[in-house]
């Protein structure tokens, strides 16, 4: 296709927005009602995942050291337990720092303890995946001078199968979501063309080819789908600044953080944009394809 010809279906395309008012505003606003929700529902989905993540790379394993184990012993573990596969990390704190943190999180009455420590030394051991954690803690309960392993059993499975069942049904509303808007933005530049039909039939026995007419279409779904988002990035943008400004200062600390704003955000943003680009064009290929029958 010839740059001037280009040029020719992109001043016709932005001239039939203008013809079209109510059309573009209905098409625009379908646009951008399917791509707000889309947008923040993405955005609420990514934060989700973000808080799974966090909860599960929190998970550790808690490895009790016998108490007739000497320092040569403990080192020992120590390098057994790092070469386990699946181990990520192995930090060991013996059982005066098990006490000092004890006596900080629950006051100086403990400290009575210092003089005949009931405590165990301790690993805290953390596995490369967290579904790994399971495996990992019963080959540590297998070594020698392992009085006890805790990594909240039964808990730690029903933790995870509830938070990949979480992502699967997010996955599976975003995707919903999205053929929702496509299948609304399609009907109405459908409703859009039919009003235009004899336009393109007129085209049509002139000569025109299929592309020809096809373009200017697919160029005006492009501009709807552009300009329906960009409301819902305005408001997608505001919204999570607003959000990240009254929680951040109240999760800090915590065991999980929001997103940060950028690049997340603009991130965001661009989904929305390519979003709304993709399905403007496809609504409109899809919708003129029988109107190029004459």
């Amino acid at each position: 296709m010839k740059i001037r010809t280009f040029g020719r279906h992109i001043k016709e395309s932005l001239k039939s927005l203008g013809r079209n008012g109510w059309m573009t505003f209905a098409s625009v606003s379908a646009v951008t009602v399917t791509l707000l929700l889309v947008g923040v529902f993405v955005m609420i989905m990514m934060n989700l995942n973000k808080v799974a993540d966090d909860l599960e790379n929190d998970v550790e394993i808690k490895v009790f050291v016998s108490l007739d184990a000497e320092e040569e012993d403990v080192a020992e573990l120590e390098e057994e337990i790092s070469g386990l596969n699946g181990v990520e990390s192995a930090d060991f704190s013996t059982k005066e720092e098990e006490l000092t943190d004890l006596v900080l999180d629950f006051g100086e009455e403990l400290s009575l303890f210092e003089q005949s420590n009931p405590l165990f030394d301790v690993f805290y051991v953390k596995a490369t995946e967290p579904q790994q954690t399971e495996t990992v803690a019963k080959e540590i309960a297998a070594l020698e001078y392992i009085e006890d392993v805790e990594y909240g059993e039964g808990k730690i499975e029903k933790l995870f199968n509830f938070l990949n069942a979480g992502r699967n049904v997010g996955l599976v509303l975003i995707l919903a979501l999205l053929f929702t808007a496509m299948f609304l933005i399609s009907n109405t530049i459908r409703i859009t063309i039919v009003a235009r039909r004899t336009e393109i039939e007129i085209m049509k026995l002139v000569g025109a080819t299929n592309w020809f007419v096809r373009v200017p279409f697919i160029l005006e779904g492009m501009w709807l789908g552009i300009l329906g988002s960009i409301i819902p990035i305005g408001l997608v943008v505001l919204l999570y600044q607003k959000i990240t400004e009254f929680a951040q200062p109240r999760l800090s600390g915590e065991l999980f953080q929001l997103l940060e704003f950028s690049p997340f955000i603009y991130q965001v943003s661009a989904l929305i944009l390519a979003m709304g680009v993709f399905i403007g064009i496809w609504g409109s290929f899809m919708s003129i394809r029988k109107f190029l029958r004459v």
